[in-house]
């Protein structure tokens, strides 16, 4: 499938938030993904995950997600300093701020031509759990979630009873959730409370485990598994053409 790519600069009430699109270059309707980033934003493994996305028939939508605390296009290196810097802006930037870009990515969707109607969100590591956070609009359908940090953390910034799993009553879709075992940002004893706390709700969710270290999916790196990445890869295929393409 052939894709273009572009960017829309979205309005948002915390500023501008440049969005990067990756679609088929076809006529037909799509669904849509909102794909969130590492700490790093939209850096190469990104948009490549991003783009494989899309060659299997999705608009891809990737949010610069601290487009309140950096220049529009800053992209953040895989190293000490863009680690350090990803981190800091992940603890200054409030949750609830991505609650109303998540909305203003939904709300410009609902505008475009190719626009089936039906949206999923998927992200890793943060993006992971950004992408859990998105599930609590009610206009996402499916979500899928890569090794999810701070879903166990008070790390972001939020106010009483605003902490994603505190409002696991407002998630309508499926979830994918997928985690490495050897993943020390999420450790086995956080992993097993946040999923007793999904067996404790009607949410409908599937779970796996991989031995695999954190960033797996990240095609650079001596942590990338590409075998493991192709089979996560497909169980994300599975769950988005079964919920957002009928």
């Amino acid at each position: 499938m052939i894709l273009e790519s572009e960017f829309v600069d979205l309005n948002t009430p915390t500023g501008i938030m440049r969005t990067y699109v990756h679609r088929p270059k076809s006529t037909s309707k799509f669904p849509a993904i909102l794909f969130y980033s590492e700490i790093f934003q939209q850096t190469g493994p990104i948009e490549r995950a991003a783009k494989i996305l899309a060659s299997h028939g999705f608009v891809v939508l990737v949010p610069e997600v601290f487009h309140e605390l950096n220049e529009i296009g800053t992209v953040l290196n895989y190293d000490d300093a863009g680690r350090d810097k990803g981190n800091a802006d992940k603890s200054e930037k409030d949750v609830q701020s991505y609650d109303t870009d998540n909305q203003a990515m939904i709300d410009w969707i609902n505008t475009q031509k190719w626009s089936n109607g039906h949206i999923g969100a998927m992200g890793f590591c943060i993006g992971g759990h950004l992408a859990f956070r998105a599930a609590l609009n009610p206009s996402v359908k499916a979500t899928a979630c890569f090794y999810a940090t701070d879903l166990h953390t008070n790390t972001i910034p939020n106010k009483p009873g605003q902490h994603s799993m505190e409002r696991l009553s407002d998630i309508q879709g499926e979830l994918l959730m997928i985690w490495g075992k050897q993943d020390n940002h999420v450790p086995t004893e956080n992993r097993t409370n946040i999923h007793q706390q999904l067996l404790d709700t009607s949410i409908k969710f599937s779970w796996h485990e991989f031995n695999a270290q954190h960033a797996f999916m990240r095609d650079e790196g001596e942590r990338y598994d590409a075998e493991l990445a192709a089979i996560c890869y497909q169980l994300t295929f599975s769950l988005f053409n079964r919920t957002l393409k009928s």
